[in-house]
């Protein structure tokens, strides 16, 4: 059996916290590092080695995940790790980030070390799935040199799509998002519409069960809108930016309803829902109705 390689989580925030743990669990040696340290404290003593550096975690790993909040912040770290990383080690980048901040990863990387294997790897699934190993990983890049990656993907997922050359893994996200914010703002003006005519979230989910519409996810969210608990799972405003970087990466597409729901999203988390699930967007419009 091929051994363990060390992995590098450079992001601990709720993902980036979800795929250390996971790869604990598994028995994997792991660095950790966040800007802000306390986000990994708890971890240290699964076996975390938490570093004062991005630049210290990497040095070691064999494979290097990047799970950060934007990519002005992923191309920066990326340029800092890159004179210290291992000969052939691999770079996974896996934040959604947008495409033009992909592609320019890559052409960094590959100008400043060309040794360096970098696999695009956003994830579909959120925190919940993420923290007990149930999320998707959209893969792309050089799969022939990627066995590491494939062992890390195996520990915090459960299952590994490939898309072919790096940066189609990115573009796929975007579409999987837009479908998933356009599901969400549908799902919360149903609810609305519902509650009108004298009807619960669970007659709405009891009807869509009964059919082709039964989508696994809109029954979660219907969840926390009969609770009133929107516990982040994935951030209004995270997903507002994951609407416009799908936005900007359409170019001459036009996305009408895609366009209409991030100023709506926008205005909700400029009313203060921006930490909250997205499934906020609900709380948002009833309130404007009251």
């Amino acid at each position: 059996m091929r051994q363990q390689p060390v992995v590098a989580v450079l992001g601990l925030g709720a993902m980036g916290h979800a795929f250390a743990a996971s790869l604990l669990k598994k028995g994997f040696r792991v660095q950790g590092w966040n800007r802000t340290r306390s986000k990994g404290e708890d971890l240290e003593a699964a076996g975390l080695q938490l570093s004062g550096s991005a630049e210290a975690a990497a040095a070691q790993a064999d494979v290097v995940i990047t799970m950060l909040a934007d990519g002005d912040t992923t191309r920066d770290v990326a340029a800092r790790i890159a004179p210290v990383l291992k000969q052939n080690a691999t770079l996974v980048q896996m934040g959604t980030i947008g495409v033009a901040a992909t592609d320019a990863l890559i052409a960094q990387i590959a100008a400043a070390r060309p040794d360096i294997n970098v696999i695009d790897a956003p994830v579909s699934g959120t925190k919940a799935p993420a923290e007990n190993a149930q999320i998707l990983v959209l893969a792309s890049g050089d799969r022939t040199r990627a066995e590491d990656a494939e062992q890390v993907f195996a520990a915090i997922g459960k299952g590994t799509q490939w898309l072919g050359e790096a940066g189609a893994s990115s573009r796929m996200k975007l579409v999987v998002n837009s479908w998933l914010i356009g599901l969400m703002q549908s799902l919360a003006e149903s609810t609305r519409l519902a509650e009108q005519f004298g009807f619960s979230t669970d007659d709405l989910w009891q009807v869509l069960e009964g059919g082709p519409l039964a989508a696994p996810y809109a029954k979660v969210k219907l969840g926390a809108i009969a609770s009133d608990d929107y516990t982040p799972q994935m951030q209004l405003t995270w997903a507002l930016k994951d609407a416009k970087l799908a936005l900007e990466a359409a170019g001459e597409t036009r996305l009408p309803a895609l366009e209409n729901i991030a100023q709506l999203w926008q205005q909700a988390v400029e009313a203060g829902y921006g930490e909250q699930d997205l499934a906020s967007v609900y709380a948002w419009l009833k309130r404007g109705d009251e």
